[in-house]
């Protein structure tokens, strides 16, 4: 897109709300509260231009600032709360909604249409005992981890704007305000689905479905099967909606799995409808791998560890389809449309894992799936850096157990450096060369390939941190900094080196939790 096809204007952008044709039931009408003296803390150009079709300039006038702090309505906008419900830590929850998030409207940009949502802009009639704001701890969190996210190809919510305040509002301790704009095709979780289930409204179910069919899935209109007599004329796009859900959902969680990524709060309410990873709260991404790591120290349980992430999603996705049924009445068809989770999960999942260790095909006949799984229980006995063993696996030359097994990479170091007990990590390396030696592809071309899926930078926890801690200090830099190196985390980055080496020992008493 060239710079002058860009919108310089808010005024110049076209937008509408199609969510608020739907019955007045779904949502609230009601303006945002505007923090007190707003800041803009960041902006984001790349997903202005992209998402929006917005010109870097636009960001930095008064009216995009009154715009994303709540000051002033968008143009042409019309903004809402919406109501759904969910299953939180596995337990019926009930009615829930945007209690601190405002849905100001969508947009037609170059990517598609993308609707703007206000996080932190204040109470609605879902925030229950809430006051609907985000802190600047948070939205911190969310914006940059959205955005790294999307940086590693991820599907994601983005980020548009974050706003700072002079308002204070109470957690643990008392903290600084903050709000952050969201953009994503639609916020339509499952729990939206469980809701009007819940609520026994069949009709307003169906209106949601159609709504959500044709708008993101209107390929599921030609599955016109289902049985008519008995009223069930939709059950065919229906189960063509859930399989098409349950595929992308299945990909989704391989794409976290294959980076370490754990997103802590993997409620029916935080599942995005369109297969994107939502509501950033207290996520993580591994540094030392643990099979069972929970990022979430409020998840005493461990329901939502990273080995669990799978099969969360599968129990997440059978809630959906429970909240379908009253379309369908076809318990054998429902669960046959659940079923493409596992097979897409399972193919997403080789085929990236393929990719991570430079094969060009997946042999689990062949012995892949053990030597995946012999990888696993190394990394976990000795807790190695995820992003790192997997990053500094592409310097690893074929050629015969004993001679010159590994390159020396940049930083100086061996791959099985990163391992405390060097032999293990050897004799697992050998077989690992011996089925590179089966592969055949040249070591250039195979290193070159497995550094374009295999990351040199990710939102460590403490990279986090230390953006917040600045930030709370009155410095946006790192914010910046972290942006710019997270839009390309598979390249090296001069000035960069200290970002791609394990975190600093203090980061290990970092702790996030469902108030981060």
């Amino acid at each position: 897109m060239s710079e002058v096809s860009l919108a310089t204007s808010l005024q110049d952008l076209h937008m509408v709300n199609s969510f608020a044709g739907l019955p007045d039931a779904f949502y609230t009408r009601l303006p945002p509260r505007p923090l007190t003296d707003p800041v803009l803390l960041h902006a984001n150009a790349a997903a202005a231009r992209s998402c929006l079709g917005l010109s870097p300039a636009a960001l930095q006038t008064p009216a995009f600032l009154d715009a994303v702090s709540g000051a002033a309505p968008w143009p042409g906008g019309d903004c809402l709360a919406a109501v759904y419900s969910g299953h939180q830590f596995g337990v019926w929850a009930g009615q829930l909604g945007d209690g601190r998030a405002h849905l100001l409207g969508e947009v037609d940009g170059p990517d598609g249409g993308c609707e703007l949502q206000l996080k932190g802009a204040g109470r609605t009639p879902y925030s229950r005992m809430g006051d609907g704001r985000a802190v600047l701890r948070s939205s911190v969190r969310e914006y940059l981890a959205s955005e790294a996210m999307h940086g590693l190809g991820i599907p994601t919510t983005r980020a548009l704007a974050l706003v700072g305040g002079s308002n204070m509002v109470q957690r643990e301790t008392p903290e600084t305000a903050a709000i952050v704009l969201r953009l994503a095709p639609s916020f339509i979780r499952f729990g939206s689905f469980e809701h009007w289930a819940a609520q026994r409204r069949p009709d307003l179910l169906a209106t949601l479905t159609d709504y959500v069919i044709d708008r993101f899935y209107p390929a599921c209109r030609d599955k016109q099967t289902g049985d008519a007599e008995n009223g069930h004329k939709q059950a065919g796009p229906v189960l063509a909606l859930l399989r098409q859900v349950s595929r992308r959902t299945g990909e989704l969680m391989a794409a976290w799995q294959s980076v370490g990524f754990c997103h802590g709060v993997m409620n029916t309410d935080n599942m995005s409808i369109l297969g994107l990873t939502l509501d950033y709260g207290p996520y993580g991404f591994m540094d030392g791998f643990d099979i069972r790591h929970v990022c979430n120290h409020s998840d005493t349980q461990g329901r939502y560890a990273w080995h669990a992430q799978p099969a969360v999603a599968q129990w997440n996705l059978l809630r959906l389809a429970n909240a379908l049924f009253p379309l369908v009445e076809d318990e054998a068809a429902l669960r046959d449309a659940l079923g493409t989770y596992e097979t897409a999960f399972m193919s997403a999942f080789q085929q990236r894992m393929a990719a991570k260790l430079g094969l060009q095909d997946w042999d689990g006949e062949g012995g892949d799936d053990v030597l995946l799984d012999d990888l696993w229980k190394l990394m976990h006995s000795q807790q190695a850096d995820f992003t790192l063993t997997f990053r500094r696996l592409a310097d690893v030359v074929t050629g015969e157990p004993g001679n010159g097994p590994l390159l020396v990479n940049d930083d100086g170091l061996r791959w099985d450096d990163h391992f405390a007990d060097r032999e293990p990590a050897r004799h697992w390396l050998a077989r690992y060369r011996q089925r590179l030696g089966r592969d055949g592809r040249p070591d250039a071309e195979r290193a070159e390939a497995m550094n374009r899926v295999n990351p040199l930078y990710v939102l460590r926890n403490y990279m986090a941190e230390q953006a917040i801690r600045q930030a709370q200090a009155g410095d946006t830099s790192e914010i910046d900094r972290l942006m710019r190196l997270l839009a390309h985390p598979f390249a090296a980055q001069s000035g960069y080196e200290r970002y791609a080496e394990p975190p600093p020992d203090w980061a290990g008493g970092i702790s996030v939790s469902c108030s981060s």
